[in-house]
């Protein structure tokens, strides 16, 4: 029974890549077995901590200095047993991979002591810890390492013209940062034209954050010759398509031409923008299909509409709407269904459409761009 009950336990700890949780199972699992109070000293480098994901009576815990002593020193290989008082041990297991500890599990349990075989199947729920750790700490130096990269590939877009407010959000998925093929980007054009820009590479990951650096940067070349959009997404798609190694992207542009009151607009792919009108309402506009980029299939087309400075120009990428197991209609349709302040700021827009989507709880990572002409006399002076 016992083995069994190890076997169980070993299948729940360290499958989350989550340092804390792991802990925080490898105690609970020590507690369940055997009836102990088990806790963790995690130990980063030189640095040694108090008691951490106690599970039991703290009060059955052994004074930590000389555990902290015994870390500082250099741990043994294996377990140790620890006096207590009163003629009582506490066991001491090293959380380790070779060349590096990451924590000693302290277990202790007053009356009665722990038997010989308990102290063997602690020891064997320990050995894997280790390793567990070790796994959930590269994850977060990982995680930090691309979340670095994606707060680099994700800076403020390129300044729009004076006579366009934009404002931009990215949300990644889950609890860590999530580097992913989610962009925005603003390409000032001549006479006074903004080029607005949303594009989703397919995947997550540094693979999908490098290739989208790479349609960011294809976009910026391509975008110097003035062409209109759809032309703009055709040469997008022609480059991609002669990496064999570049994952495809949906991808989205705007140019929004205030002088005339208008927007242009062509899709890969990408999910449509929507308007929202003076009196609040919020339509979704028609967007010409064309397949993603990297294709090589072509066929993008262009649509005009009016977009003058009673309108706001909601551009996004699939997270904000898509649902697991939801027709992504559905999420369409609670964005078209939102309404907002009147006189509300772009920022203000932002805030409600990302929470009247829940998309802080997305499954998939958010980028969204909002931008609205100016009246003319409003413009801000060049800088």
């Amino acid at each position: 029974m016992p083995l069994d009950a190890l076997r169980t336990a070993l299948t729940r700890i360290g499958t989350t890549l989550d340092a804390d949780l792991t802990r925080a199972e490898l105690t609970r699992a020590a507690t369940s077995l055997t009836g102990c109070t088990a806790a963790v000293v995690r130990v980063a480098g030189p640095t040694v901590s108090g008691y951490e994901a106690i599970s039991g009576d703290p009060d059955a815990l052994p004074d930590i200095r000389p555990i902290t002593e015994a870390v500082r020193d250099g741990v043994p290989g294996g377990p140790w047993t620890l006096a207590t008082g009163g003629g009582r041990t506490a066991l001491c297991l090293p959380l380790a991979t070779p060349g590096r500890l990451y924590g000693v599990l302290v277990c202790a349990r007053p009356n009665p002591p722990l038997t010989p075989r308990e102290a063997e199947l602690l020891a064997l729920l320990a050995a894997p810890a280790g390793p567990h750790l070790h796994h959930a700490d590269e994850h977060a130096r990982v995680s930090g390492t691309v979340g670095d990269l994606q707060r680099a590939l994700l800076a403020e877009p390129g300044r729009p013209h004076p006579n366009l407010d934009v404002a931009v959000r990215y949300l990644p998925a889950g609890r860590r940062a999530l580097v992913g093929g989610d962009w925005c980007e603003t390409v000032r054009l001549p006479f006074g034209r903004t080029l607005l820009v949303v594009g989703d590479v397919m995947g997550h990951g540094v693979e999908a954050a490098v290739d989208m650096a790479a349609y960011r940067s294809s976009l910026r070349t391509i975008t110097a010759t003035d062409l209109p959009p759809h032309r703009v997404l055709r040469q997008m798609d022609d480059l991609a398509a002669g990496e064999p190694d570049r994952r495809p992207a949906t991808c989205l542009i705007a140019r929004v031409d205030p002088g005339r009151g208008q927007v242009t607009l062509a899709g890969a792919g990408h999910l449509p923008p929507v308007v929202i009108d003076a009196d609040a309402g919020t339509r979704l506009l028609p967007l010409p299909v064309g397949p993603p980029l990297g294709t090589g299939l072509g066929g993008y087309e262009s649509a005009t509409y009016d977009l003058d400075t009673s309108h706001t120009l909601l551009l996004f990428t699939d997270g904000l709407v898509e649902r697991r197991g939801e027709d992504i209609d559905r999420g369409l349709d609670r964005l078209a269904g939102l309404r907002f302040p009147a006189a509300a700021g772009l920022e203000d827009i932002l805030d409600t459409v990302l929470t009247g989507l829940d998309a802080h709880h997305a499954d998939d990572n958010v980028a969204a761009l909002a931008a609205r002409p100016r009246a003319r006399g409003e413009e801000e002076e060049p800088r």
